[in-house]
């Protein structure tokens, strides 16, 4: 595992945590006030978070050539999960908006 600093390590390994953690918060929310349209967007963070995962595993592995297709996978999640967090905030943006 050279190929990061241990700086630039911390902060993978915290953010990764980090996003875990408001995945639980957010869904904690969503159950204990009945927002049943948080809970969609905690399940819309899951993607960014397996994106996440691809790509400190392929920092694991010192970003071995064979691994290569785990940069596709995390490009691939990041997109999806963008998306769906955009489409999982218009829904709330749409429900609570009363101007519509």
């Amino acid at each position: 595992m050279h190929e990061l600093s241990f700086g630039t390590w911390l902060i993978h390994i915290s953010s990764v945590i980090e996003w875990i953690f408001a995945i639980f918060v957010i869904y904690k929310i969503s159950t204990y006030k009945k927002y049943n349209l948080f809970f969609w967007f905690s399940i819309a963070m899951i993607p960014n978070l397996i994106g996440a995962m691809c790509a400190i595993t392929w920092h694991i592995y010192d970003n071995q050539d064979a691994l290569y297709g785990l940069v596709t996978l995390q490009g691939i999640f990041t997109l999806i999960g963008n998306s769906t967090l955009a489409l999982a905030s218009i829904k709330i943006f749409r429900a609570t908006n009363t101007y519509e």
